[in-house]
């Protein structure tokens, strides 16, 4: 079993800056993609922005220069940098891993979320 902990969440002003990060931890044998999506009240999960083993990456158009995803593989971890931050950033953000524990067994996990809201 796997368990992603997410943390960085929070209140912050429109044009703040905050830094989500989610740590990996249980039976890792390897990480493929690792992703953060969000879902604002009412509306559907979407994906934010992904990044693969090899370190491609990815991004919704509506954070493209303004969110930075990255992710230290030796600590199974990624993290999200976002600035620029809107009002309509606001929603639960989750994180995403596409996990090898073993050469046959590959599963999917997620975050418990984190809540990101920007207001003034």
């Amino acid at each position: 079993q796997v368990q992603l902990v997410e943390s960085g969440g929070g209140l912050v002003q429109p044009g703040g800056s905050l830094r989500l990060s989610c740590a990996a931890s249980g039976r890792i044998f390897s990480i493929n993609a690792m992703n953060w999506y969000r879902q604002a009240p009412g509306k559907q999960r979407e994906l934010v922005a992904g990044i693969r083993s090899g370190g491609m990456t990815d991004y919704a158009d509506s954070v493209k220069g303004r969110f930075t995803i990255s992710r230290d593989n030796a600590k199974n971890t990624v993290h999200l940098q976002m600035n620029g931050l809107k009002p309509e950033d606001t929603a639960v953000y989750y994180c995403y891993a596409d996990v090898q524990s073993a050469v046959l067994i590959r599963a999917h996990y997620w975050g418990q979320g984190t809540q990101v809201t920007v207001s003034s």
